[in-house]
């Protein structure tokens, strides 16, 4: 779910050396807009906890950008975008779904499941190859394997809001601290 086409998969394997070189996780991959005004968007994250600085994605960018004009897998125009996940983050890795757990996310699976392609509900962890999902209206926890979710992210609600606002708070406290040593 990192990529979903062969040129975003293509992409990804050519960004993730350099992206664990710089201690930095890929989260996705996605060649957006047409073939004149394409767009590589590239998301990732810090390792250690899922945070990506402003110099980092600069720093990031321009070593993405360096082996993809050298590589050329992306055909015509495009333009480079290098971000963090964001809040209301997409979920493309199984530990993703574990490290949110307790969260609202909504998710698409690549079939049918009782008529239905869309899912709303609280992570309830991950068990084995399978997200496990404590649905709105139902009593038992749906259980969806990885594989067949085709996109997933968090829901931007007040819980989410509070939690994005600690780390930001722990981060820069954490930054005062190296910066005084």
């Amino acid at each position: 779910m990192q990529a979903k086409t062969e040129i975003e998969r293509r992409v990804l394997m050519l960004i993730e050396p350099i992206c664990v070189e710089q201690g930095l996780v890929p989260v996705r991959v996605r060649l957006l807009g047409r073939e004149k005004n394409n767009i590589l968007q590239i998301m990732a994250e810090r390792k250690i906890d899922g945070m990506l600085g402003i110099g980092e994605c600069a720093k990031l960018s321009r070593a993405i950008s360096a082996l993809i004009d050298v590589e050329d897998p992306v055909s015509g125009k495009y333009q480079l975008e290098v971000s963090s996940p964001g809040i209301d983050r997409p979920l493309t890795l199984l530990s993703h779904f574990v490290t949110w757990e307790g969260f609202e996310a909504k998710l698409e699976l690549d079939r049918l499941i009782e008529g239905r392609r869309r899912f709303k509900g609280i992570l309830a962890g991950v068990d084995a190859e399978s997200i496990l999902v404590d649905l709105e209206g139902e009593t038992e926890t749906a259980q969806f394997p990885f594989d067949w979710i085709s996109d997933a992210k968090l829901v931007m609600n007040d819980k989410l809001l509070k939690n994005s606002a600690a780390s930001s708070k722990q981060q820069a406290k954490q930054q005062e601290n190296e910066n005084e040593h």
